[in-house]
């Protein structure tokens, strides 16, 4: 309930019961559910987050807006609800703004709120405070973009903005208000009455019966089948259904990187370590929730070898279809809906994938298994990538229900391949951007939303975009583990100017540097650990405690590669090396 104004009404000498625009806002939030908020304060919004937290709502004040939009983001991923993320006017929106588009291009559902200056002003471009027309630069960056100018609206608005994140194929919101809103006085009860629950914001879209047919025809045609699961298969929370259709199709899957989990890495039909057979032999590729976009190479191209490929894709966006190649099976609808038509169309005596591809599949995975293992088991000091992910790939297996949080280059691609999951939702990372910059956010969300003991596997460079933010995790001391993986530098810390100048090269940090200090310097525990077993010693005392840490993995300087795995797309100079 919200507070109530009381005035005098001097003609008729009686009183009215009244609210205002901070009220109506936090009512409308609650009513639907929405009850924790991640953001800056500042004008104009300051006295609207000290009031919906004393109504109730969880505020997290952070350092940076950027990390409060990617805290919502990810929350809203987690829970499947919009993620609410609250900033100032101008400066403080476009902070957020990065984070608003990142859940856009990802499909995590979000509400980035606002505080603008006053129309008139803006119009007439007389230069307010912060002036800036948000609204018009927020509409390219996000899927629906709305601005309230009349407290009576506030309920529409909300809904208008909750509908949009959450329907259909999720993605970002952007809800403008203006300075004057939040102090616009009504009657109560009127203003009661303008409030609106979302019902059934997200309905189910089933899939057509001739879709489903086409689909399981071409299937039942495969030789080497492959089904790849993505983050919307994740995000769907339809796990029994995804894990019955893999298990009595009897396909390979290969997991991508957020959908690790959804089924055990080491389930049988998992062909994660055999990524490249799977994408070069097979004949017939299901995609679940899935895009044939840049991470999967477009579809096409060397990775995918030469045999002939047909695609059935599951998503809930038509236009999604035939982006980069044919889809000769396409089923539009909500994953878990096409999902269970799916296993209904196959009945019981489904033919399973043929056992000589299923098997040729197991025995590769078992082969690079087997070849990665001695290098996960070095005790090497300065460690290397591999000694330092083969200590984390056995405290995840111990700790299956802890939430995984990963970025960074090296970082982030050797973690993938290493790192094994065992529960759907608990690895979340850079996503389909590869945007550098989610950790810190990530964390406090994922403590916040799950209640789950957070690890978070960082690149040195990675980290810096948000290392602020430790303070925020110590501040509501959250069970957070950083681990920071510290080579000297943005993929190894051994370039040089090749000019021999006192500047150091650009791709070089502090040599040295400590990052544990700063946790330290917040309340919250600092090691650094310089082999494995010291690493490995100091993570699981960080995960028994529950205290936030951080943990400065000193790794080899000349390890690492230019940009990971994906060096084909970092452009080089032809001509500089011909020099």
């Amino acid at each position: 309930m919200s507070a109530v104004v009381q005035s005098i009404d001097t003609n008729a000498a009686a009183e009215q019961e009244l609210t205002d625009g901070f009220h109506l806002i936090i009512d409308a939030l609650k009513l639907n559910g929405l009850n924790t908020i991640y953001g800056v304060p500042g004008i104009p919004i300051t006295d609207f987050g000290r009031m919906a937290q004393a109504e109730g709502i969880r505020v997290l004040s952070f350092r940076h807006e950027q990390a409060a939009g990617y805290a919502a983001s990810i929350a809203g991923y987690l829970t499947k609800k919009p993620g609410v993320c609250l900033t100032v006017s101008a400066p403080g929106f476009l902070n957020g703004l990065t984070a608003l588009a990142h859940a856009t291009t990802n499909c995590f559902p979000m509400i980035l709120i606002s505080g603008s200056s006053e129309r008139e002003i803006v119009d007439l471009q007389q230069g307010d405070y912060e002036e800036m027309d948000q609204l018009a630069i927020a509409k390219p960056l996000c899927k629906a973009a709305f601005r309230v100018l009349h407290a009576a609206d506030i309920g529409i608005g909300l809904a208008r903005a909750i509908r949009a994140a959450v329907s259909g194929r999720p993605g970002g919101v952007y809800l403008d208000l203006p300075a004057k809103l939040f102090g616009q006085v009504m009657n109560a009860d009127a203003g009661k009455k303008s409030l609106v629950k979302v019902i059934d914001a997200a309905p189910a879209q089933i899939p057509a019966p001739d879709s489903i047919k086409r689909a399981l025809d071409v299937l039942k045609s495969a030789k080497k089948p492959l089904i790849i699961l993505g983050k919307g298969a994740a995000y769907a929370q339809a796990d029994d259904a995804v894990k019955a259709l893999v298990e009595t199709s009897g396909i390979p899957f290969l997991p991508m990187s957020m959908a690790k989990g959804l089924l055990p890495d080491t389930h049988p039909q998992c062909a994660g370590a055999a990524r490249s057979t799977v994408l070069k032999d097979s004949d017939v590729v299901m995609l679940i929730g899935a895009r044939l976009n840049w991470l999967l190479s477009h579809g096409k191209g060397k990775s995918w070898g030469d045999a002939p490929k047909k695609f059935i894709q599951i998503d809930i966006e038509p236009k999604e279809m035939d982006s980069n190649v044919e889809i000769v099976a396409p089923v539009v609808g909500d994953i878990g809906s096409c999902v269970a038509a799916l296993l209904d169309g196959m009945g019981k005596g489904w033919q399973k994938a043929p056992v000589d591809w299923a098997n040729a599949v197991t025995k590769k995975r078992e082969e690079n298994v087997a070849k990665m293992a001695p290098r996960l088991m070095n005790n090497n000091s300065p460690m290397d990538y591999h000694g330092a992910l083969g200590v984390l790939r056995t405290i995840i297996a111990e700790r299956p229900d802890a939430m995984l949080v990963n970025e960074g280059a090296n970082t982030l691609d050797l973690a993938r391949g290493i790192v094994d999951m065992y529960q759907p939702r608990k690895r979340i990372d850079v996503g389909t951007w590869g945007i550098m910059g989610i950790g810190m956010g990530y964390c406090i969300a994922a403590a916040v939303e799950t209640g789950k003991p957070v690890l978070a596997i960082e690149g040195d460079s990675a980290f810096g975009f948000s290392g602020m933010e430790v303070e925020t995790i110590c501040r509501y001391n959250l069970p957070v583990c950083i681990v920071v993986f510290n080579n000297d530098g943005i993929y190894r810390g051994t370039d040089v100017n090749p000019t021999g100048g006192s500047d150091v090269a650009p791709t070089v940090f502090v040599k040295g540097s400590r990052y544990d200090k700063m946790m330290e310097a917040f309340g919250g525990v600092g090691t650094n650990a310089t082999s494995p077993d010291e690493l490995k010693r100091a993570v699981n005392a960080a995960m028994d405690s529950g205290k936030p840490t951080l943990i400065n993995a000193v790794i080899d300087p000349a390890a690492g590669s230019e940009s990971g795995r994906i060096g084909n797309l970092n452009p080089q100079s032809v001509l500089s090396k011909k020099k």
